[in-house]
């Protein structure tokens, strides 16, 4: 095991300007507060929490800036009032199309939606064989 590590080493060596301190006989190593990737980062990944219709502004911004993959909670919504939720996936969906991004259900609780840089997986073998009625009926 120890020469994966030193060969791992080898690949990542650091400059000398880099503190890097390794605790012995763990396989772990510790970055300094300098080595932070923030700032550095081409894509961030941020959790958010929509309570109101409002709440949905940063989450757009941040999408048609382009590098930001959202994480968004939507149970505080859902609970309060399935109508607005309705109008918030509506505008998330539009700004995904506009950004030629993707949108996805994750759950019953979570939406992640991503710019056109990502693409969301979806497994076909998870689509339902029977049809099971909806919790919101759509009417024609």
């Amino acid at each position: 095991m120890s020469g994966f590590f030193s060969k791992l080493k080898e690949k990542m060596a650091v400059s000398d300007s880099q503190r890097v301190s390794e605790q012995k006989g763990s396989e772990y190593v510790e970055l300094s507060e300098e080595d932070s990737m923030e700032g550095k980062a081409k894509i961030t990944v941020r959790p958010y929490v929509i309570e109101d219709f409002e709440h949905i502004k940063p989450i757009l911004d941040a999408l048609r800036e382009g590098h930001t993959v959202a994480l968004i909670n939507i149970k505080p919504l859902k609970d309060k009032d399935i109508i607005e939720l309705k109008r918030a996936i509506n505008k998330l969906k539009n700004t995904c199309d506009a950004i030629e991004g993707d949108i996805a259900g994750f759950g019953e609780d979570w939406i992640a939606a991503v710019p056109s840089f990502a693409h969301i997986f979806r497994n076909k073998k998870e689509v339902r064989e029977s049809k099971e009625p909806s919790e919101v009926t759509e009417y024609s």
